[in-house]
């Protein structure tokens, strides 16, 4: 058990993981939340835009299980978030001179590859500090501050949008929060050195546990059935539902939502364990119907529901896997577990692109019978997890 000093430094570290956080998703939600019409004006198709994002989550994801094993091995947790993070800062303001829809796609895809070197090296290093505060309020409490970056994202390329009608140079401006992330990942390195070295109070395992493989599967599953904003979005402009402008609006709303719900869930699944994301998935899986079967009103639905389903996704999975794998393995499972939920994520957005050319109610069967399935799969895992859980 934790002292209430060890419990404080804790929480510092978060809210310094934290700042990173939000400055680092001003930058990729800001970039997020206009690229589905960014490259529907380059020329891209339904289809296209659906395969490139879910190709941008694959490649990202995939990449995580090398970076994770990496990390494992050499401890370098800094120096692999640190490399991840500089990338942003060169490839994300790319976009603003990105000609082709062929030449955006490599930069989402290269943006992509810079989030899985630094994904497995800094939750690991969360993961240590939240294990003193409950898991899912110290991951609730990092999601909530890179939320609030996610909302600031969009508002400024909503408003670089307005004064230009373009989207292409609203780009330029991701520049300076870019930045802002990797200072104040440098700023957090020189005054917490010593992150990710102390000693492990867990028993270390040779090997990832029977469990998370089950938890992977049922996360690889939510993976194939999750809409990708990107592509939603798509259909806002493509039905005349929202305006260009309104959309990054509408993304920077679910972001906030996003953050609220993730700090409520957290707290939740202290108390009720893995149940909580079976919850949020049910609410999530709604957003298909009300998207791309509604008009208006449903669509702001829709976003509404597809936000709280990712807050329940950053609070609670990240949670469960912390739970029941050991520090000295943690790099090498949420590598393993990114690694299978974007392959899955690319297979289902690229065939939910593919539907949504031809029949959009197929889409949203499609996608509600995988959540589903997940959702049902997660709650079964409920006492096993617990069980786990319980051992380390």
């Amino acid at each position: 058990m934790a002292t209430q000093q060890e419990r404080a430094a804790a929480l510092r570290f978060i809210v310094c993981l934290g700042i990173v956080s939000l400055f680092a998703d001003m930058t990729y939600e800001g970039a997020a939340s206009i690229v589905g019409p960014f490259l529907k004006d380059l020329g891209a198709s339904g289809a296209q835009v659906g395969i490139i994002a879910g190709f941008g989550e694959m490649v990202a994801a995939s990449l995580r299980y090398f970076s994770g094993r990496f990390v494992d091995r050499t401890r370098a947790y800094w120096g692999m978030a640190i490399l991840g993070y500089f990338m942003n800062v060169v490839v994300v303001p790319a976009m603003a001179f990105a000609g082709n829809w062929q030449m955006a796609a490599l930069l989402i895809v290269v943006e992509r590859t810079g989030k899985s070197l630094r994904g497995p090296a800094r939750d690991v290093l969360l993961s240590e500090a939240t294990g003193k505060i409950g898991h899912g309020w110290g991951f609730g409490i990092h999601a909530a501050m890179d939320q609030t970056g996610a909302v600031l994202g969009p508002l400024l390329m909503a408003d670089a949008v307005m004064r230009t009608h373009h989207f292409g140079p609203a780009y330029l401006r991701l520049a300076f929060p870019a930045a802002g992330a990797l200072i104040a990942l440098l700023v957090g390195r020189a005054i917490y050195p010593n992150a990710g070295r102390a000693a492990p109070k867990q028993i270390e395992q040779k090997s990832l546990p029977r469990v998370f493989w089950l938890y992977t599967a049922a996360g690889g599953v939510l993976a194939c059935g999750f809409v990708d904003f990107a592509l939603l979005s798509f259909h806002f402009q493509d039905a005349q539902l929202a305006r260009q402008a309104v959309i990054p609006l509408l993304f920077s709303a679910a972001m906030g939502l996003n953050g609220l719900t993730a700090l409520f869930l957290g707290k939740l699944f202290d108390r009720y364990g893995i149940a909580v994301l079976s919850f949020g998935i049910l609410i999530s899986l709604l957003a298909l119907p009300l998207g791309f079967l509604g008009g208006t009103a449903a669509a702001v639905a829709s976003v509404a529901c597809w936000a709280t389903g990712m807050g329940a996704q950053d609070a609670c999975l990240r949670s469960g896997i912390a739970q029941v794998v050991s520090m000295n393995k943690r790099g090498s499972a949420f590598g393993a577990f990114n690694g299978v939920y974007g392959i899955m994520w690319f297979l289902g957005s690229a065939t939910m692109g593919l539907l949504y050319d031809h029949s959009t109610v197929a889409l949203v069967i499609f996608g509600m019978v995988l959540q589903f399935a997940a959702a049902v799969m997660f709650f079964r895992l409920r006492e096993p997890l617990a069980a786990a859980a319980a051992k380390q």
